[in-house]
């Protein structure tokens, strides 16, 4: 149903923690016969972390290119992007942590980052999958910079979503379709 005449193009899948976006864009990425790319933002700047990527990377399995990249994903997709590969992004929000805490409070870095992937997700010639978290849907944070990372988080879904060909969200493991514009 979900991956119906979904060739080509930018596919976004958004949820909550733990919804399972991760394991269905995974699960979209190896209904493809295509060299498989997983482009990872995390950064394992501790213990568990480092624990949970080496469990992801081995739950992947040897079909997939692993590529890390914290920062510079447009650039990273504009590189590995062929009508032979699927490049599944995972994810947008960890991304946005990273750019939030290598520019802090320049603004105008983190905007031209996001605008940067916007103006490219809607040329891939291959297949993209981003996973990003929905984190507009809790409490009000209570402290300026967690406010503003929600609020640019919120952005960038709504940002991304435009430009994207589907738009799948999760909700207890369940997809929802949102856009499908293809």
């Amino acid at each position: 149903m979900v991956k119906d005449q979904f060739e080509q193009g930018c596919m976004l899948v958004l949820g909550g923690a733990k919804s399972g976006k991760s394991r269905f864009a995974m699960d979209i990425c190896n209904a493809f016969d295509r060299k498989r790319i997983f482009l990872a933002t995390a950064q394992a700047l501790d213990r568990e972390m480092e624990e949970r990527i080496l469990r992801h990377r081995a739950e992947r399995g040897s079909d997939w290119l692993t590529v890390e990249e914290p920062i510079e994903i447009a650039s990273a997709i504009r590189t590995m992007d062929k009508q032979d590969t699927v490049i599944l992004v995972d994810c947008l929000t960890l991304w946005l942590n990273n750019l939030f805490m290598t520019y802090q409070e320049d603004g105008k870095k983190i905007d031209r980052n996001i605008d940067d992937l916007v103006r490219q997700l809607p040329d891939v010639r291959g297949a993209v999958v981003v996973v990003s978290n929905e984190v507009g849907m809790g409490i009000v944070p209570e402290n300026q910079l967690s406010r503003r990372y929600r609020d640019t988080a919120g952005d960038l879904n709504q940002r991304v979503a435009g430009v994207a060909d589907r738009v799948i969200a999760i909700l207890a493991g369940q997809p929802l379709v949102i856009k499908n514009a293809r």
